[in-house]
């Protein structure tokens, strides 16, 4: 607790018609009940309510309207007047409460006090100290996909967001994108970015991306970077990115958050939360192809997004469909693997401890690799030493992950790298090698469960900081395309042969899944770029983190 000398403010208000002993400082409002004698009451707990500044949401003077509902007529004038007084000499705090499994809520508590001058001395001493926080957004630029997951993203927006945002003070410019990359492209181009404090998307994973890809493209245009050179260093977005998760999968809003709760993510753009995240660069022959915060998968993930896209009929279902039939098909693929190990760092794959807010290995590795890169600035460059440290593995792979992150969702709990870090300026490279069905099915139903996924003879883990993949058979820039190049009918064996494997005939290359997107190349350049983007959000906090906060006379 702070020292009564830092209060700003101490009086006694009242609260649901109970004195209260009520402080403000410039870091907490804490009210308790001023409980009566113990004589008549010795087994009744003091109630101790404490809420940061930085969760406060808003501060209200209670008007007429909400003071009294009786009619307005002669019998009712005299204890409408009173009411209507006592109205004027109260004041409502909007702030976050936490509810179970990661959700936010806003609760709200009313004060009454004792003359107006007082009252108009808390209104105002509160919204002094919310003012004062320069984190907090004022300005948002919203996007909307109105496509989105089950096509309900404006009316989560409309009845569940924007009246929060309106209780806030902010101000929001909203689109509702008409098509694919409609928001990345006015990103990239017609936005005035100048005028806001951050970008908000409702959607889902797909609509996060198109965010990502517009806002990373502007800030290397304005600031002269060449985006097909995969040795440049990108330069970092300053403006903040909200996600409210209203899409078929929300696997950022999980990472990140600890939950797809709408009002939890717009509570935490409210308060102005930052978390950063790194962004993986694919560039292919010094091309530049997408741009990957979670999940870049050849092989068995790469196949599952190629063949549920031939059934987006199917809706949802087709991606449980797909994974079954690629999973009975068993296709392996032949390939080398180049990486540059992430050395001298903290954390491995292979770790207990997971990332949560305030992460001190995303901290750590991201303080030592600025460090290494102003030094490489200045020195001879990073080629001249990293070209000694890259390694290279040959073999026949069922499944090639990159996970910059841990990829957690309702299905897999723990997610594809559970100890990948969100902000540490690695991927985790998981590569599973050739093995039987039994067995690979085995290291899936891993993901599900509590056992290391990683144990296993024909699976291997690295934490990177750069890959090459180049599959056996690449004789072309575009190996997507080949079949393009064919005569119709051997395209036609060829497409029997992919969806019939019966004969024998295993197919030469996969295709990556990028983040729910296929990539049109399979030969790529995989590089981290460490925090390149800033999200509203303060990682997963543990149960620890707010329980003391929820019963703060227990301390």
């Amino acid at each position: 607790m702070e020292r009564p000398s830092r209060l700003l403010l101490l009086s006694e208000l009242r609260v649901r018609n109970a004195a209260h002993s009520v402080s403000l400082s410039r870091s907490l409002l804490t009210w308790k009940r001023r409980g009566s004698s113990p004589l008549y009451h010795p087994f009744r707990p003091s109630s101790c309510h404490i809420v940061p500044v930085s969760e406060i949401i808003s501060v209200r003077e209670e008007d007429e309207e909400n003071g009294s509902g009786r009619r307005d007529d002669g019998s009712w004038k005299k204890i409408k007047e009173r009411d209507v007084k006592d109205c004027r000499q109260a004041f409502t705090v909007l702030y976050v409460e936490r509810s179970g499994q990661h959700r936010w809520r806003c609760a709200e508590v009313t004060f009454t006090c004792s003359d107006t001058t007082l009252c108009q001395r808390w209104i105002s001493n509160i919204r002094e100290q919310l003012a004062a926080i320069a984190s907090r957004p004022r300005r948002l630029l919203v996007y909307i996909n109105p496509f989105g997951g089950k096509r309900q993203g404006k009316r989560v927006y409309e009845q569940k967001v924007a009246p929060l945002f309106l209780q806030a003070g902010i101000f929001t410019d909203v689109i509702v994108t008409e098509y694919a990359n409609h928001a990345r492209d006015h990103l990239r181009t017609e936005a005035e970015l100048k005028q806001f404090d951050g970008v908000v998307c409702v959607g889902g994973d797909g609509m996060f991306s198109e965010i990502v890809h517009g806002l990373i493209w502007r800030t290397q245009i304005d600031g002269g970077v060449d985006v097909n050179c995969p040795d440049e260093a990108l330069l970092p977005c300053s403006l903040r990115i909200g996600i409210i998760p209203a899409g078929s999968t929300d696997c950022i809003c999980f990472a990140t958050v600890g939950t797809n709760d709408p009002v939890t993510s717009a509570l935490h753009i409210i308060v102005g939360d930052s978390q950063p995240m790194d962004v993986c660069s694919v560039h292919h022959n010094n091309t530049f192809l997408r741009y990957s915060v979670s999940l870049l998968g050849y092989g068995f993930y790469g196949d599952v997004l190629t063949d549920s896209e031939r059934k987006r009929w199917m809706g949802p279902a087709r991606y449980d469909f797909s994974g079954v039939k690629m999973f009975l098909t068993h296709h392996y693929y032949e390939g080398t693997v180049s990486y540059l190990p992430a050395r001298g760092i903290l954390g491995t794959p292979r770790d207990t401890a997971r990332c949560r807010s305030g992460c001190v290995v995303c901290q750590r590795n991201g303080q030592l690799l600025s460090e290494r890169a102003e030094r490489y600035e200045t020195d001879e460059g990073p080629d001249g030493e990293t070209e000694r440290e890259w390694r290279t593995i040959r073999g026949k792979f069922l499944a090639i992950n990159a996970a910059s992150m841990s990829c957690a969702c309702p299905r897999s709990p723990k997610g594809l790298s559970p100890a990948a870090h969100l902000a540490d300026g690695t991927t985790d490279l998981i590569l599973v090698r050739k093995c039987s069905r039994f067995d690979f099915l085995r290291h899936l139903l891993r993901h599900t469960s509590k056992d290391d996924q990683f144990d296993m003879t024909f699976v291997e883990v690295h934490r990177v900081r750069r890959f090459r993949f180049a599959p056996r058979h690449c004789q072309s820039d575009s190996d997507l395309e080949l079949d393009l190049q064919e005569n119709g009918k051997r395209q036609i064996f060829s497409q029997i042969c992919r969806d019939h494997p019966a004969c024998g005939c295993a197919p030469s290359y996969s295709s990556w899944n990028c983040d729910g997107e296929i990539l049109t190349h399979t030969a790529i350049d995989v590089r981290v770029h460490c925090q390149l983007v800033k999200l509203f959000a303060r990682g997963i906090e543990e149960p620890a983190v707010f329980e003391d906060l929820t019963n703060p006379c227990a301390i």
